[in-house]
């Protein structure tokens, strides 16, 4: 059985200094961090709070991603996909369901389409000009509503790898949107001719 949240948090204040802050991460040391390791401190360890805070959403009727299921630009009956505007890499997607459901809750057709959706969406970014590699993340603290991330990593760039690609996004200047939405059109022409849906919203 997992740790209850004060044994845990208690667990890991054994490994603070005497200001409640952890070591620096392994992953501070790799060469792909962007961060300098002098002068870097962790934030101390502060005790949990329960309950937690409700999420975003946690209330359909309130949901700001129910109210905007017929905005994106590739749509089939039970998903739909948008850019993410403001982004500093290359291009930066958002695979939702139209409906309201968490990951723990999507019905097993939606699971099974999720996956498959989300490997074609990988593919036909990756086949975009100058464009290393596209990664897919999943969090979903902050809402409740469902909602995949696809990032991708411009060419060459190899200190962008892996897990800190999401911080370097964090830090570069915003990439121009017109290009990113001429990429984000052919990303959405190549899941229609490999997926179906369209390019407006189906009912």
């Amino acid at each position: 059985m997992a740790m209850t949240p004060d044994e845990f948090y208690q667990h890991a204040l054994a490994a603070t200094d005497d200001e409640d802050r952890l070591p620096l991460s392994r992953m501070t040391g790799w060469e792909i961090s962007p961060f300098e390791q002098d002068g870097l401190r962790v934030t101390p360890l502060r005790p949990p709070v329960m309950p937690e805070a409700p999420r975003h959403g946690e209330d359909p009727a309130e949901c700001g991603m129910c109210r905007k299921r017929d905005t994106g630009f590739w749509f089939n009956e039970r998903w739909r996909l948008d850019r993410v505007a403001g982004a500093a890499v290359p291009l930066i997607l958002m695979l939702y369901p139209r409906d309201h459901y968490d990951l723990a809750d999507l019905p097993d057709e939606m699971a099974a389409e999720m996956g498959l959706l989300g490997t074609r969406i990988v593919r036909h970014m990756q086949a975009l000009p100058h464009i290393g590699r596209a990664h897919m993340y999943r969090f979903g603290d902050g809402a409740v509503h469902l909602h995949l991330w696809f990032f991708a990593r411009p060419e060459g760039q190899a200190q962008f790898f892996g897990s800190w690609l999401p911080v370097w996004d964090d830090l570069l200047p915003e990439y121009p949107a017109d290009l990113a939405d001429a990429d984000a059109a052919l990303v959405a022409d190549a899941l229609v001719a490999s997926s179906g849906g369209s390019r407006t919203p189906e009912a």
